[in-house]
């Protein structure tokens, strides 16, 4: 029982950081219908912000919440500019054109970033700084509940609820699902789009940054590939949720870091990355639309 509480206890932090990294995918794809391929590599500079920005400030002599916050808000700043950056260059000039030609240049931003990435970063791997000092809050059960996975999971949480806020209660939240429901219609309510689809990069690349961060803190090793695995993992956790569905990224994000987990305390490690793959092909072949996704007819 001890061990099957502390896997749950892992499984929920970690799921909480595929779910906000998942957020990223499903909100672009609810606007544009658009896998934004480039967003894990989004996340992968945020982690490397919020690591220079660390060494620049000297965190690593000082860990505290003080210094956590600071950082988190860094790297989210710096990967809201660049999600902007993409959508505004790389983006929307096609705004009008082919779905494929958009897919082709996501992917080509994705290898720009991360081969660029290595040429700025270096290849090596970096110690991502000590920014927070872990110790465990309570036990219970033989479980150790640590202060590192508190802080993850609340910090996800609370990020999770601002978004949430944003999108049943505030204007901007109005004319994003607007404008996901039509494009066009909602330009003729007034709506700019364009604002509204550069606003929905910038929020969702907030919360890549965040997740980086979340991830530096507990697997503190960094380089320019690390968002490759991860993101694939958070791109199907959005489709397993239901990709476009917000609640579903969450879902699907929880569901996943949970069966990973799992299956490295009971089976054996070496199948952590491939149950995620597995988990895609189950879902596509008996629920395409994911667990809280609605089909729909599409008219042709």
């Amino acid at each position: 029982m001890e061990e099957f509480l502390q896997h749950v206890i892992n499984g929920v932090s970690l799921g909480s950081i595929y779910a906000l990294i998942a957020l990223g995918y499903t909100m672009v794809y609810g606007i544009l219908q658009l896998i934004n391929f480039a967003h894990s590599d989004v996340y992968m500079v945020g982690a490397f912000v919020g690591f220079y920005a660390a060494r620049f400030l000297n965190i690593a002599d000082s860990p505290s919440y003080t210094s956590f916050f600071t950082i988190l808000l860094i790297a989210m700043a710096g990967c809201a500019l660049l999600g902007f950056s993409i959508e505004r260059f790389a983006y929307r000039p096609l705004r009008n054109a082919p779905r494929l030609n958009v897919l082709i240049t996501a992917i080509g931003v994705s290898l720009f970033l991360e081969y660029t990435g290595q040429v700025v970063f270096g290849a090596t791997p970096q110690l991502f700084p000590n920014i927070l000092e872990d110790s465990i809050i309570f036990s219970f059960g033989g479980a150790r509940v640590t202060k590192m996975d508190a802080t993850i999971l609340v910090t996800a949480v609370g990020l999770m609820i601002v978004l949430r806020h944003i999108i049943q209660n505030t204007l901007l939240g109005k004319a994003m699902r607007a404008t996901s429901f039509n494009r066009h219609w909602a330009s003729l309510m007034g709506i700019s789009v364009d604002r509204i689809i550069s606003m929905t990069f910038i929020i969702g690349s907030a919360l890549a940054g965040a997740g980086a961060v979340l991830v530096g803190m507990k697997y503190p090793k960094i380089e320019p590939l690390m968002g490759v695995m991860i993101g694939l993992k958070a791109f199907v956790a959005a489709v397993l949720g239901g990709i476009g569905n917000i609640p579903g990224a969450v879902l699907g994000g929880l569901v996943i870091g949970i069966a990973e987990e799992f299956v490295v305390g009971y089976i054996s490690s070496t199948y952590r990355d491939a149950l995620a793959f597995s988990i895609l092909i189950v879902i596509l072949l008996f629920r395409p639309a994911g667990l809280l996704g609605r089909f729909s007819v599409e008219k042709v």
